[in-house]
């Protein structure tokens, strides 16, 4: 059976049990917060559980590396609907250590691209370079430190909303503080 397939099987049987009634809330968070973080599949439920969260204590916001570069980008528009229109009155960056980010080669992932069938004449037509788009960082810390930065300086951020940084271990749950925003 294909992905799909299971996932529509299994859906369909959660929906007729009514599994879902255990997940009940609503759109605002319970804890008043907003996180934004890495996609890594370790931390899908082990951030949650590491910083006592359950579902619907907080909005949680995701791109590779919790890396934020463009204060308009579509992942601080998320953090400020969070803010503005959800009632969040804090802000959570948390990267990991071990994360595929730290020193990303964007040679070798666009070599990766050609690998699954893109032409270099795709390649060739994007709108940014490449070079300076698929960046990564050397350190999560200061990865981090640079997106509170970036979020802390937004324009449309409340002066009132503190901005955390966090390192999260994967293996542990682990938290190192980069910056208290109190």
């Amino acid at each position: 059976m294909m992905l799909l397939d299971e996932i529509l099987s299994f859906n369909e049987k959660f929906v007729v049990d009514k599994k879902y009634e255990a997940y009940a809330t609503d759109k605002f968070p319970n804890k008043r917060a907003v996180i934004f973080t890495c996609m890594d599949t370790r931390l899908v439920e082990l951030l949650p559980k590491a910083l006592n969260l359950k579902n619907g204590d907080v909005k949680m916001v995701k791109n590779a590396g919790a890396i934020l570069d463009d204060p308009y980008d579509s992942t601080m528009k998320s953090i400020l609907v969070a803010i503005h229109a959800l009632q969040a009155d804090e802000v959570f960056v948390i990267a990991h250590h071990g994360c595929g980010m730290t020193n990303f080669d964007s040679d070798a992932f666009l070599e990766l691209t050609k690998d699954r069938g893109i032409e270099q004449s795709a390649i060739d037509q994007l709108k940014v370079d490449p070079n300076e788009w698929l960046v990564g960082f050397e350190d999560p810390a200061a990865s981090v430190k640079k997106s509170v930065e970036i979020i802390e300086n937004h324009p449309l951020l409340p002066e009132d909303v503190p901005v955390h940084g966090l390192v999260i271990d994967p293996a542990t749950g682990k938290l190192d503080l980069v910056k208290k925003g109190y």
